[in-house]
């Protein structure tokens, strides 16, 4: 049974790589990222490299406290979405002070993550001490990371969107290796304090149930499946 999951899976992969080569093969799409994440642009940076295309980066500027949600799932796709609203109307704004009419051709791609350990909610942390309390918590249960991502194409208007979940395994993380990602000060910006790309966090991990670029906030399945659809092809 593993091994027809796994053959099921490499052929499903293989067909999705084909419908996206596809796609990019009728002229390079613009495609406009809406996150200022570091670990989401290495990931569509990792491929545009793939399949050579470019993108541009927009951020939503919007007050994520002010949605709120008790089922991760509904949270992060009520982000996503919001993000989606806000950079579509500064792309009217900009549209309309250069006398241009619509949004033009091309793809938007906004998203949302939370981390659920224990069965809490954890996004950003908000202080030291609570980051500090989310990664030390870490070896006692696993973590989950449940990521939305939703693609709209700017020309139509069609919207397509899904989450995706996955799991990871730590041992316990030393005190000064969680005093050094404190200092560094870039957990403080990741939900629930979780970098397993980190070269410090990287031997604590023990297996990932998913995909690493799942975990880091965009998974690359995800976003080649929603512009294939969102493109009607």
């Amino acid at each position: 049974i593993a091994l027809s999951h796994m053959m099921a899976s490499i052929a499903s992969a293989a067909a999705m790589d084909a419908r996206f080569s596809s796609f990019i093969a009728r002229g390079p799409p613009r495609i406009i990222l809406g996150s200022s994440s570091s670990s989401r642009r290495q990931i569509m940076n990792e491929l545009a490299a793939q399949y050579r295309f470019s993108y541009d980066i927009k951020t939503a500027d919007i007050d994520e406290k002010a949605i709120r949600h008790d089922d991760p799932h509904q949270l992060v796709l009520a982000l996503g979405r919001a993000k989606r609203d806000a950079i579509l109307a500064k792309l009217a704004a900009e549209g309309a002070s250069a006398s241009t009419s619509g949004l033009g051709k091309g793809y938007l791609i906004t998203c949302d993550q939370v981390v659920v350990h224990n069965g809490r909610i954890l996004e950003k942390p908000e202080s030291e001490e609570e980051c500090r309390e989310y990664i030390n918590g870490y070896a006692t249960a696993p973590a989950s990371t449940v990521g939305s991502v939703v693609c709209t194409n700017l020309e139509s208007g069609k919207s397509c969107e899904a989450v995706d979940v996955s799991y990871i395994h730590f041992t316990p993380i030393p005190k000064e290796v969680v005093d050094k990602l404190i200092s560094e000060g870039d957990c403080m910006w990741c939900a629930g304090g979780l970098m397993v790309e980190h070269p410090l966090v990287v031997p604590h991990v023990v297996r990932i149930d998913g995909s690493q670029d799942g975990v880091m906030g965009l998974a690359k399945a995800l976003v080649l499946q929603l512009l294939v659809e969102a493109a009607e092809l």
